[in-house]
């Protein structure tokens, strides 16, 4: 069964919105999955606002994109948005640093899938792309995330080497079903 998220990229004076996750110590974009009885939009402002502390307004649906891989088939909703109020603050226990980065300057590790969903944006991709994201992990486990993180957390690896270790290797195939680049 397929999982369904949401994403946001949050953009103001050129610079983007990321936040770096506790659990393996990468960049990715504000977001989660959708919380019973709750609406697409709604989870993309309300994940926003939990993991930055922004308030945000969505400007753009951008796309959707189904990744495939041995962890999880998901598919994400891509928003694209803009702050409206609230300040910069962590979740404890999510995230561990929220900051603003120029397009030219993206931070590294970035989860994988990030990277293809933060250029749509930027380029102005918007409105019903729809794209495959099909990963092979040749290292990753087939466990589920609470295992995967007992291995991590059993592993002499600091949480950020660990999800490296995890992705080298990964061969990330990208198939646009509707839309083109």
């Amino acid at each position: 069964m397929s999982n369904l998220a949401v994403n946001v990229v949050v953009i103001q004076d050129n610079k983007i919105l990321l936040t770096q996750r506790e659990d393996c110590e990468t960049w990715i974009l504000p977001g989660s999955g959708l919380d019973d009885g709750e609406s697409v939009s709604q989870a993309a402002i309300q994940e926003t606002k939990e993991e930055t502390g922004l308030d945000v307004e969505l400007t753009k649906l951008v796309g959707i994109y189904f990744r495939k891989s041995k962890i999880s088939n998901d598919h994400i909703v891509l928003y694209a948005a803009k702050p409206v109020g609230g300040e910069i603050k962590c979740q404890p226990g999510e995230t561990i640093v929220v900051e603003w980065f120029s397009f030219d300057q993206i931070p590294r590790p970035l989860s994988i899938g990030h990277k293809r969903r933060i250029e749509d944006v930027i380029n102005g991709i918007g409105g019903g792309v729809c794209v495959i994201q099909d990963l092979t992990l040749p290292n990753f486990p087939n466990v589920d995330r609470q295992e995967l993180y007992a291995l991590r957390d059993h592993s002499s690896l600091a949480r950020q080497d660990f999800y490296l270790q995890m992705i080298d290797g990964a061969i990330v195939k990208e198939y646009f079903e509707v839309g083109n680049v």
